[in-house]
């Protein structure tokens, strides 16, 4: 038998990374994240996972980003009790981030259930809470880059630098049966030429199969240089100046609030921008930086990142008290808060308090899945609902692609390019449909077109010696390949909702409105009699 691939999450979208190897021996996952960004992607976290997790030998983890390690406590909540191997920084993000997202599921299952019990329905569980998070941490073991090591019978597997973020990873995997050695290479997420904290990617050449993500496989970025990047980030704090509001910057907790941080500091230091006060609301962010602080020796400038935390410019929202004062504050400042796709954390409370003010500047600093806030922000939406309250949509919206943690598509091409030959295939994961279009083409002049394939969601591959054979599709595929990395009907809803709004106060007197009320009651009525 030869080994079987499937692909479980990140396949037609960019978040729920999860890959399961198989062989006659053993089952093991290549992350386990979790699905972000519309409401339907999102459900998917709280649906059965499609293998049994006690059947799972181990756990080999690329990163710490939680839509790669998302869903390690549901796994061990429902029967997992290998391993999970993770280089040593990515141990020490994790102990920080797993509890976090602990936190995040009780508090939105909360919410929502208030809101359930208001209209008399069932009160929604957290996928997960804080005790299966911590004991999800008790299977962690570190690893080294460049070592073997034995993960299960016939499986082993080894760790290369991956550029994207402290203790990312690329996992070459060796599945050994009695006649072969079949080697796959899963390339995490790859980190672009001009990280400030990372050094290049690493790996070797030579594989039957790789499995590379996508993320911007459609994207050619200029000026993606330290000195360019600093220059673009002059030009949209003087203008976030002029307009006198808050600049408020949604940014993923781990890496990207600490690089955006520096570089905030590094322009008020040396002169470029005027003095303002930097402040980071959000908890996860700041534990994550203590991490920052603690690996900082293996950071690239990590002594700049260092000086930006010891800023006088800097400070700590540490209580929700002191968060909240954040939206009496006056005078011009910068708030970095999570979360990076304005899907949850504390930047829906600044967002609710700023985004309806012209004088207010929200500033993008990475990538927005479909259907996310982010993403409808960016998308030039006029109005938009944060919990469950309408906002009208005044403030300026700016984006920054240059902080991505993401190589470009030239960037991915070039790494794959070091990574011939490719015997058997090549999977092109972790991005949404446009971007795997594009990087299959641009691919097309390295490797033969017919092998580089873009899995659905659930689809398995027999890793054959000549080449991929496909295998069915699990049950997930078809109910949910149309919500994957697009937006839904909670998109809809909630733009219907505004537009319902904005007709009913563009009628001028009472009876006007009333007769859109009939209306819409009527379409309703329709609409259940054609069902």
């Amino acid at each position: 038998m030869h080994p079987i691939l499937k692909f479980l999450g990140a396949a037609q979208g960019v978040t729920g990374s999860c890959f399961l190897v198989q062989t006659e021996r053993s089952k093991v996952l290549i992350d386990c994240g979790m699905f972000q960004g519309s409401r339907s992607e999102r459900e998917l976290n709280s649906r059965a996972f499609p293998f049994a997790p006690d059947e799972i030998a181990a756990v080999i983890l690329t990163h710490a980003h939680i839509d790669h390690s998302g869903l390690l406590p549901r796994l061990v909540r429902e029967g997992f009790r290998g391993p999970i191997y993770a280089t040593a920084p990515t141990v020490d993000l994790c102990s920080v981030m797993l509890p976090d997202a602990a936190y995040i599921q009780e508090q939105e299952a909360q919410r929502r259930s208030k809101r359930r019990r208001w209209r008399r329905r069932e009160s929604v569980e957290p996928i997960y809470v804080a005790q299966d998070a911590l004991d999800s941490l008790e299977l962690f073991k570190s690893a080294e880059y460049e070592t073997w090591t034995d993960v299960a019978e016939g499986l082993r597997f080894r760790f290369w630098n991956a550029g994207h973020l402290l203790g990312s990873t690329s996992i070459e995997l060796e599945a050994q049966d009695p006649h072969q050695v079949t080697r796959i290479l899963f390339s995490g997420d790859i980190g672009p030429d001009s990280k400030l904290l990372q050094s290049d990617p690493e790996a070797p050449a030579g594989f039957d199969y790789i499995v590379c993500e996508s993320t911007y496989g459609a994207t050619e970025r200029t000026g993606s240089s330290l000195k360019a990047r600093r220059e673009n980030l002059q030009c949209e704090v003087e203008a976030a100046i002029t307009r006198g509001g808050a600049l408020l910057i949604p940014s993923f907790a781990v890496e990207r609030t600490q690089e955006v941080l520096v570089d905030l500091v590094w322009l008020i230091t040396q002169g470029q921008v005027q003095p303002f006060p930097i402040i980071i609301d959000s908890p996860l962010a700041t534990k994550a930086t203590e991490v920052f602080r603690k690996h900082a020796k293996e950071l690239e400038n990590g002594g700049a990142l260092l000086d930006a935390l010891d800023s006088p410019f800097v400070t700590v929202t540490e209580t929700v008290e002191q968060s909240k004062d954040l939206d009496n504050r006056t005078g011009f400042h910068a708030v970095i808060s999570a979360s990076g796709m304005c899907d949850a954390g504390r930047i829906r409370h600044r967002l609710k308090n700023w985004l309806w003010q012209p004088h207010a500047t929200v500033l993008m600093v990475g990538f927005q899945a479909a259907g996310s806030l982010g993403r409808v922000l960016l998308e030039g939406a006029k109005a938009v609902r944060i919990h469950g309250e309408e906002i009208t949509v005044a403030a300026t919206i700016r984006y920054l692609d240059i902080y991505s943690g993401h190589a470009d598509a030239p960037e991915l091409a070039a790494w794959v390019s070091e990574r011939l030959p490719v015997r058997g295939g090549l999977f092109l994961v972790h991005g949404e449909p446009p971007a795997l279009i594009s990087l299959r083409e641009r691919l097309a002049s390295l490797i033969p077109l017919e092998k580089i394939v873009a899995p659905l969601l659930d689809q398995s591959f027999e890793l054959a010696p000549g080449g991929a054979v496909v295998r069915e599709a699990g049950s997930r595929r078809t109910a949910a390949r149309d919500t994957i990395g697009r937006p839904d009907s909670s998109n809809e809803h909630a733009e219907l909702l505004l537009d319902i709004s904005d007709a009913l106060e563009a009628v001028a007197d009472e009876r006007g409105r009333a007769a859109i009320i009939r209306k819409l009651k009527s379409a309703l009525r329709d609409s259940e009699l054609s069902w």
